[in-house]
Protein backbone atom coordinates (compact mmCIF):
# COMPACT_ATOMS: atom_id res chain seq x y z
CA UNK A 1 0.00 0.00 0.00
CA UNK A 2 1.29 3.48 -1.17
CA UNK A 3 1.03 6.31 1.05
CA UNK A 4 -0.80 9.52 -0.62
CA UNK A 5 1.11 12.08 -1.50
CA UNK A 6 3.97 9.56 -1.97
CA UNK A 7 5.33 8.72 -5.18
CA UNK A 8 7.34 5.84 -6.26
CA UNK A 9 10.86 6.49 -8.05
CA UNK A 10 11.10 4.97 -11.66
CA UNK A 11 13.87 3.22 -12.92
CA UNK A 12 16.18 0.29 -11.87
CA UNK A 13 18.06 -0.13 -8.79
CA UNK A 14 21.53 -1.09 -8.83
CA UNK A 15 21.34 -4.35 -7.98
CA UNK A 16 18.81 -5.38 -10.79
CA UNK A 17 21.22 -3.90 -12.90
CA UNK A 18 23.83 -5.62 -12.08
CA UNK A 19 21.42 -9.23 -11.88
CA UNK A 20 20.69 -8.16 -15.56
CA UNK A 21 24.65 -7.59 -16.30
CA UNK A 22 25.83 -10.86 -14.35
CA UNK A 23 23.03 -12.98 -16.38
CA UNK A 24 24.43 -11.30 -19.99
CA UNK A 25 27.79 -12.08 -19.12
CA UNK A 26 26.95 -15.79 -18.17
CA UNK A 27 25.22 -15.94 -21.36
CA UNK A 28 28.17 -14.54 -23.18
CA UNK A 29 30.81 -16.91 -21.92
CA UNK A 30 28.72 -19.46 -23.06
CA UNK A 31 27.50 -18.43 -26.80
CA UNK A 32 30.92 -16.73 -27.77
CA UNK A 33 32.95 -20.10 -27.56
CA UNK A 34 30.22 -22.28 -29.36
CA UNK A 35 30.14 -19.50 -31.64
CA UNK A 36 34.13 -19.72 -32.42
CA UNK A 37 34.12 -23.46 -32.56
CA UNK A 38 31.46 -23.40 -35.44
CA UNK A 39 33.78 -20.35 -37.71
CA UNK A 40 36.82 -22.99 -37.24
CA UNK A 41 34.39 -25.68 -38.34
CA UNK A 42 33.35 -24.11 -40.97
CA UNK A 43 36.79 -23.21 -42.46
CA UNK A 44 37.91 -26.62 -42.15
CA UNK A 45 35.29 -27.46 -44.71
CA UNK A 46 36.34 -24.89 -47.17
CA UNK A 47 39.71 -26.89 -46.59
CA UNK A 48 38.70 -29.81 -46.79
CA UNK A 49 36.43 -28.74 -50.23
CA UNK A 50 39.32 -27.34 -51.77
CA UNK A 51 41.33 -29.97 -50.92
CA UNK A 52 39.30 -32.10 -52.98
CA UNK A 53 38.72 -29.95 -55.43
CA UNK A 54 42.71 -30.11 -56.24
CA UNK A 55 42.45 -33.95 -56.32
CA UNK A 56 39.64 -33.91 -59.01
CA UNK A 57 42.04 -31.73 -60.83
CA UNK A 58 44.55 -34.15 -60.46
CA UNK A 59 42.74 -36.66 -61.60
CA UNK A 60 40.93 -34.80 -64.46
CA UNK A 61 44.85 -34.17 -65.51
CA UNK A 62 45.72 -37.98 -65.29
CA UNK A 63 43.06 -39.32 -67.46
CA UNK A 64 43.83 -36.90 -70.28
CA UNK A 65 47.66 -37.05 -70.43
CA UNK A 66 48.23 -40.36 -70.11
CA UNK A 67 50.14 -42.05 -66.94
CA UNK A 68 51.58 -39.01 -65.01
CA UNK A 69 50.32 -36.67 -62.20
CA UNK A 70 51.81 -32.88 -62.55
CA UNK A 71 52.55 -30.27 -59.49
CA UNK A 72 52.69 -27.38 -62.49
CA UNK A 73 49.50 -25.23 -61.48
CA UNK A 74 48.95 -23.84 -64.89
CA UNK A 75 48.12 -27.67 -65.74
CA UNK A 76 45.90 -27.72 -62.94
CA UNK A 77 44.14 -24.33 -63.63
CA UNK A 78 45.85 -21.88 -61.02
CA UNK A 79 47.97 -19.22 -62.08
CA UNK A 80 50.30 -20.68 -58.97
CA UNK A 81 50.54 -23.21 -56.22
CA UNK A 82 50.01 -23.10 -53.77
CA UNK A 83 46.83 -21.62 -53.63
CA UNK A 84 44.78 -19.94 -50.62
CA UNK A 85 40.63 -20.99 -49.99
CA UNK A 86 38.51 -18.68 -50.58
CA UNK A 87 38.45 -16.93 -47.45
CA UNK A 88 42.19 -16.80 -47.23
CA UNK A 89 42.84 -19.30 -43.81
CA UNK A 90 44.30 -22.20 -46.00
CA UNK A 91 46.73 -22.49 -48.44
CA UNK A 92 46.48 -25.84 -50.39
CA UNK A 93 49.60 -27.74 -52.39
CA UNK A 94 51.02 -30.05 -54.58
CA UNK A 95 53.40 -31.76 -51.85
CA UNK A 96 54.68 -33.95 -54.15
CA UNK A 97 54.39 -36.22 -57.62
CA UNK A 98 56.11 -39.30 -58.45
CA UNK A 99 56.20 -41.08 -62.01
CA UNK A 100 55.54 -44.61 -62.27
CA UNK A 101 56.92 -46.55 -59.91
CA UNK A 102 58.84 -43.96 -58.04
CA UNK A 103 57.98 -43.72 -54.27
CA UNK A 104 56.91 -40.35 -53.16
CA UNK A 105 59.70 -39.36 -51.15
CA UNK A 106 57.78 -36.10 -49.34
CA UNK A 107 56.85 -36.24 -46.12
CA UNK A 108 53.51 -38.38 -47.36
CA UNK A 109 52.21 -40.58 -44.48
CA UNK A 110 52.50 -44.46 -43.60
CA UNK A 111 50.91 -46.19 -46.06
CA UNK A 112 51.27 -43.41 -49.10
CA UNK A 113 51.12 -45.15 -52.82
CA UNK A 114 53.86 -45.41 -55.05
CA UNK A 115 53.78 -43.60 -58.55
CA UNK A 116 52.51 -42.76 -60.14
CA UNK A 117 50.94 -40.72 -57.30
CA UNK A 118 50.31 -37.31 -55.53
CA UNK A 119 50.35 -36.39 -52.29
CA UNK A 120 48.37 -32.95 -51.67
CA UNK A 121 48.24 -30.79 -48.55
CA UNK A 122 45.72 -27.89 -46.76
CA UNK A 123 47.78 -25.86 -44.37
CA UNK A 124 46.36 -23.35 -41.79
CA UNK A 125 48.25 -19.72 -42.96
CA UNK A 126 50.40 -18.32 -40.49
CA UNK A 127 48.86 -15.21 -39.17
CA UNK A 128 44.97 -16.28 -39.14
CA UNK A 129 42.75 -17.21 -36.74
CA UNK A 130 42.62 -20.86 -38.01
CA UNK A 131 46.64 -21.31 -37.27
CA UNK A 132 45.52 -21.64 -33.76
CA UNK A 133 43.39 -24.67 -34.60
CA UNK A 134 44.93 -27.52 -32.49
CA UNK A 135 42.38 -29.75 -33.18
CA UNK A 136 42.59 -30.45 -36.91
CA UNK A 137 45.70 -28.19 -37.91
CA UNK A 138 46.51 -29.62 -41.73
CA UNK A 139 44.53 -31.96 -43.86
CA UNK A 140 46.48 -34.23 -46.55
CA UNK A 141 44.72 -36.38 -49.49
CA UNK A 142 46.65 -39.11 -51.82
CA UNK A 143 46.22 -40.49 -55.17
CA UNK A 144 44.62 -43.04 -53.45
CA UNK A 145 42.24 -41.22 -52.20
CA UNK A 146 43.27 -41.58 -48.13
CA UNK A 147 42.82 -38.83 -46.49
CA UNK A 148 44.91 -37.96 -43.38
CA UNK A 149 44.87 -34.94 -40.79
CA UNK A 150 47.26 -33.58 -38.35
CA UNK A 151 45.80 -32.63 -34.81
CA UNK A 152 44.93 -33.79 -31.58
CA UNK A 153 41.51 -35.48 -33.39
CA UNK A 154 42.30 -38.53 -34.79
CA UNK A 155 41.94 -38.28 -38.64
CA UNK A 156 38.25 -39.72 -38.82
CA UNK A 157 37.60 -36.87 -36.69
CA UNK A 158 38.85 -34.00 -38.33
CA UNK A 159 37.16 -35.82 -42.07
CA UNK A 160 33.60 -36.17 -40.42
CA UNK A 161 33.55 -32.89 -39.13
Amino acid sequence: MQLPGRVRPAGFSLIELMIVVVIGSILLAIAVPSYMAQIRQSRRAEAKTALLDLAGREERYFSTNGNAYTNAAVNLGYSALPVLTPNGYYSINVACVAAQGAALGCDANAGAPTGPAYYLTATPVAGTSQAGDTQCTGYQVDSLGNQYATGTYTSAQCWSQ
